[in-house]
């Protein structure tokens, strides 16, 4: 009987042990987990960072959601495997907001851990930052028993945005502050999005991170008059706004022409493009640029104001507002602004960038410490961009050089008047921002990204290179300085 006992109560202590002791052994420096609880398609942070991984000889498990197709460049690559997270059943949005809430934590709670303990062992696991719950505990929780090494990307803080739905106060949004800022301790290293945040961590949560802007890969360039002919000439078989109003010709649209050489050609009395990627949320306040755009077709047609081209806006995105602010803009009568509200394939967002003529960006972060990608988008495309003034903003557009930054409608109208003014003749500010983004364009996401986050990832793996060594990178109890390579801080110093 006490043999039994003995047998029944020691023998799965010591498979515990042998599998801890298995799985502390086994070297996988190489593997990596890169997990998002959200839309891996619409995270092309992450996406990047997995492809960047790929390429440098990493083989890569992607964890997310599944919903808008991820770049094809993604989904071809043999070194990446994606494993997707089933979302929480719609059923729980009908459920109290508390209790759908916490009935939503704990489906993703368990699917999230059930899906990262199948995967093979890990070297490393990259979490996306927000959303905090249940993402960070769960990952330390699977990195501690597979003996991974957690890694942090801050892109935003998760109460800050939680707390934009409620109040600042709210117990909610006070916990999930305790528990972003306790979970956000048990990690190894970190890295974050701008200067302002790798500061905020250290001052208020004694968490030491290194900056890695958001940089475009380099799909985002300046789009041939060939590329921007075809992707009008595909968009006006379905959007009429791009079609040709003076030629039946399938292969004119309302900016371009081939003439009889077949060469392509941009039209003189051509409107100005306008380009704004938007979510759709609270954090972006599509009304700002409604305004504007109304002051905008309101203008006299008188003296200056008749230099104004029409305008054709194309918003891309999608977003829980999108049907309000469509209905908005179908009861008013334009008269010199046409609008489009398409969702483009990965493969065309960059083309419509690089076609464009001004971005307009109306990020405004629930944090005040990240910046919007779309800007980084735009600006690889050499695409001048007015962007809505918040606190850190600085660090990507610098105004009056590669853009300008708005404080409300105002403003904003004010300097669509005074950028499109004459259009499209040249327009000495439009093309003095871009000339001054030729520098931006020059460093793209993985050469940036082989600087400051491959380093970490080769000390995780016990691999050192010498070409990689950036002092201090690894002492993560003493770094709070700036140690970023003099070649990625010569755009702030400007």
């Amino acid at each position: 009987m006490s043999l039994s006992f003995d047998v029944l109560f020691y023998t799965p202590i010591v498979f515990i042990i042998l599998y801890l002791l298995l799985n502390k052994m086994a070297k996988t420096p190489r593997n990596i987990c890169i997990v998002v609880l959200g839309d891996i398609g619409r995270s092309p942070r992450m996406q990047y960072h997995a492809l960047s991984f790929a390429k440098e000889g990493f083989r890569v498990y992607l964890v997310g959601y599944k919903g808008t197709k991820p770049h094809e460049t993604l989904l071809s690559n043999e070194n990446i495997q994606i494993s997707y997270v089933k979302e929480p059943p719609a059923v729980l949005a009908f459920a109290p907001k508390l209790m759908g809430y916490f009935l939503k934590v704990i489906w993703q709670s368990v699917l999230l851990l059930w899906t990262l303990l199948l995967l093979p062992k890990m070297g490393s696991i990259l979490i996306q930052n927000p959303p905090s719950i249940p993402t960070m505990l769960i990952a330390y929780m699977v990195s501690f028993v597979r003996f991974s090494t957690l890694v942090i990307d801050w892109h935003n803080y998760g109460h800050t945005i939680l707390s934009m739905a409620l109040k600042k106060d709210h117990p909610l949004v006070r916990f999930a502050e305790w528990y972003e800022k306790r979970c956000g301790r048990l990690s190894s290293y970190n890295i974050c999005v701008t200067n302002a945040m790798r500061d905020d961590l250290k001052t208020n949560w004694n968490i030491n991170a290194i900056t890695a802007h958001d940089r475009p890969s380099e799909i985002f360039q300046s789009a041939s008059l060939e590329k921007q002919n075809d992707l009008f000439t595909r968009l006006a078989k379905e959007y009429s706004v791009f079609a040709s109003s003076e030629s039946a010709e399938s292969d004119s649209t309302k900016f371009t022409a081939r003439d009889q050489d077949g060469n392509i050609t941009k039209l003189v009395g051509r409107p100005a493009l306008l380009v704004s990627s938007t979510s759709w949320t609270d954090d972006e306040d599509f009304g700002i640029l409604l305004e504007a755009l109304e002051a905008y077709d309101e203008a006299d047609e008188d003296g200056k104001s008749s230099k104004l081209p029409d305008l054709l806006c194309v918003i891309t995105g999608k977003g829980p507002q999108k049907a309000f602010y469509s209905r908005k803009i179908e009861e008013r009568s334009w008269k010199k602004i046409q609008f489009c509200l398409p969702w483009l394939a990965a493969e065309d967002y960059p083309t419509m960038l690089g076609s464009a003529d001004v971005g307009v960006c109306l990020h405004m972060s629930s944090s005040g410490l990240d910046l919007p990608m779309k800007v980084v988008d735009m600006f690889g495309c050499g695409l001048p961009v007015c962007a809505v003034n918040f606190k850190c903003i600085g660090e990507l557009v610098k105004h009056d050089k590669n853009g300008l930054i708005f404080n409300d409608s105002q403003e904003l109208v004010s300097q669509l008047k005074q950028i499109l003014e004459g259009f499209p003749d040249k327009n000495s500010k439009l093309e003095s921002y871009r000339r001054n983004l030729a520098s931006f364009q020059e460093l793209r996401w993985h050469s940036q990204w082989k600087l400051l986050v491959l380093p970490i990832f080769l000390k995780i793996g016990g691999i050192r290179d010498s070409a990689f060594d950036i002092p201090g990178l690894f002492d993560q109890t003493t770094r709070t300085e700036d140690t970023r390579p003099v070649s990625l801080t010569k755009e702030k110093d400007e």
